[in-house]
């Protein structure tokens, strides 16, 4: 079967987390092409990043898609776990591009669940997902990203949330002392605090403090991870085993609260790393432990997604629809057309 181009040359796409941007040309529906990942630091600005990537990937293209974790309302962009800030109008224009699209990257990636099939799946525990149903998504990595899709006939609808920066509600006594440690520094302790890479090392520092044991320096959470699982250190095995019930708390809320009974998806890029283990951690059994609503939750279905690049795909079915619409529409502005 012949490939069919866009015919305006090929599309940008772009994943921004607070510690690397991934860039990729999409010069057809669907196909995926010149996947890079950039350290967001080896970069002073957002446009830095870009222009270095279609330098590198020799390309030219008039229409980009940017998903980027963030609050997105208007021109203005300020990255809440990175330095990065930009407006989405004067870097359409610096850039050279006819639109420039800027979404929350957990509603990119909530796009791409639709179209993720048994491959680009792994099933937690059991469930079974009722057709038709709200969807719910999370994932830890640089922070705690929180979405879903709620079914309009026959589109879906994404949530633009924000629901990571929830207050963290504790189950037990040992949440509870996690907590505790994180009030002497924050005034609000949101989810997001210890559901998310940094938040391991916060979790592993409160239990070795409650115990007056002592640092021998501080870890990465990738240290944390590799150490943990490799068995030679208990405290690091102790925090992600903490983690992973916290990481149930969170999405058995977002069940009840959509009442998603399509599924929860878990993403972001610290759980595929705990690889096997994460299965068999405290997040389903926490995930179904929810009071009179425990039999709710254990009828929903959770996945974690194995595709390597869901967010991407989301975004480009966000910019298509865009582009689509326009094209339908009486022609607009490219101010217009950047922020719509």
């Amino acid at each position: 079967m012949q490939t069919i181009h866009h015919p305006d040359g090929p599309r940008l796409l772009a994943d921004i987390g607070g510690t690397n941007a991934r860039f990729a040309l999409e010069p057809a529906p669907g196909t995926v092409q010149a996947v890079q990942t950039l350290a967001c630091a080896d970069h002073a600005r957002f446009e830095d990043a870009v222009r270095f990537y279609l330098a590198g990937a020799n390309a030219r293209v008039r229409h980009a898609v940017i998903a980027i974790a963030n609050p997105v309302d208007g021109d203005a962009v300020r990255m809440t776990n990175h330095h990065w800030a930009f407006s989405i109008e004067a870097a359409r224009r610096e850039l050279g591009l006819e639109t420039l699209l800027v979404v929350n990257d957990f509603t990119a990636l909530a796009m791409s669940l639709p179209a993720l099939g048994t491959g680009d799946l792994a099933p937690v525990g059991g469930g079974c997902a009722l057709p038709g149903a709200a969807i719910g998504l999370v994932g830890a990595g640089t922070g705690l990203g929180v979405s879903g899709l709620v079914p309009n006939g026959e589109r879906w609808i994404p949530l633009n949330s924000e629901g990571g920066h929830v207050a963290f509600s504790p189950l037990d006594e040992r949440e509870v002392t996690v907590l505790r440690h994180a009030w002497q520094r924050y005034d609000h302790v949101s989810a997001e605090r210890f559901v998310s890479g940094p938040g391991l090392v916060l979790i592993r520092e409160a239990l070795a403090m409650s115990r007056s044991m002592v640092q021998d320096r501080e870890l990465s959470p990738s240290d944390i991870v590799t150490r943990g699982l490799s068995g030679g250190d208990a405290l690091s095995l102790e925090a992600i085993d903490c983690f992973c019930g916290m990481l149930g708390t969170v999405a058995a809320n977002l069940a009840v609260t959509l009442g998603a009974r399509g599924g929860i998806y878990i993403g972001g890029g610290v759980v595929p790393r705990l690889g096997a283990y994460f299965v068999a951690s405290p997040f389903r059994p926490r995930f179904e432990r929810k009071g009179r609503f425990s039999e709710f939750t254990a009828r929903i279905p959770t996945w974690l997604i194995t595709a390597p690049y869901p967010a991407l795909q989301g975004a480009s079915a966000i910019l298509a629809d865009h582009l689509a619409q326009g094209r339908a529409t009486a022609p607009r502005s490219s101010t217009e057309a950047a922020h719509a």
